[in-house]
């Protein structure tokens, strides 16, 4: 079976992608692979940070390295957190720190609700140092603020995808992988998968 690394720390990321993907790949994380470090994201886009973490764990994983990039844009707030969104509130995946910054500044600001949002992700596809495919996924919705269902992760709990009256909190982990942005990105990433297996 081809081998597969998620260039990610993020047990929610790597299970998510493995739901997505099902068995087709022997699927790892760094976690798996302390011999792989994980660079540091100094893009300021989505695609430059997904590449940078792409590119790097290739030099050293021998195989395909899969990395994304993803976070939360709120119209309100001047599309924050966006590329920020792991580190929103200051220490990288503090999430429920991240959340509670996310409600102190959308009751702080002007603008009336709903707040529109979306989720963004950008994956990056590399071997041998070299990115090889990139693929975007989005999903549109609103946030609020406050939290709703305890599913999911980050900003889960906030955000309410367009044609849905629940938060991704709520909603079970079947659908959510079915409209997210981080499956949207997966569904592309995973034909151009399929042409470079063995």
């Amino acid at each position: 079976m081809p081998r597969l690394l998620i260039a990610t720390k993020n047990a929610h990321k790597t299970a998510e992608i493995c739901a997505i993907l099902g068995d087709a790949w022997e699927i790892s994380d760094l976690t798996a692979h302390p011999d792989v470090p994980a660079p540091e994201e100094t893009g300021a886009t989505f695609e430059e940070n997904a590449r940078i973490k792409a590119e790097a764990s290739s030099q050293i994983f021998p195989g395909i390295v899969l990395s994304d990039d993803s976070g939360l844009e709120v119209d309100a707030l001047g599309g924050e957190p966006g590329v920020h969104s792991a580190l929103y509130a200051g220490t990288h995946g503090d999430d429920a720190a991240n959340r509670a910054r996310l409600k102190r500044e959308l009751l702080a600001c002007a603008a009336p609700q709903p707040w529109r949002a979306r989720f963004r992700c950008t994956m990056a596809i590399a071997q041998a140092g070299r990115t090889l495919a990139v693929c975007d996924g989005r999903v549109e919705g609103r946030v609020i603020a406050e939290e709703r269902g305890t599913g999911g992760f980050g900003y889960d709990a906030m955000f309410i995808p367009d044609g849905h009256a629940e938060t991704f909190g709520h909603l079970s982990s079947a659908v959510k992988n079915t409209l997210s942005h981080r499956a949207r990105a997966l569904e592309k990433a995973a034909a151009i998968l399929t042409n470079l297996r063995p």
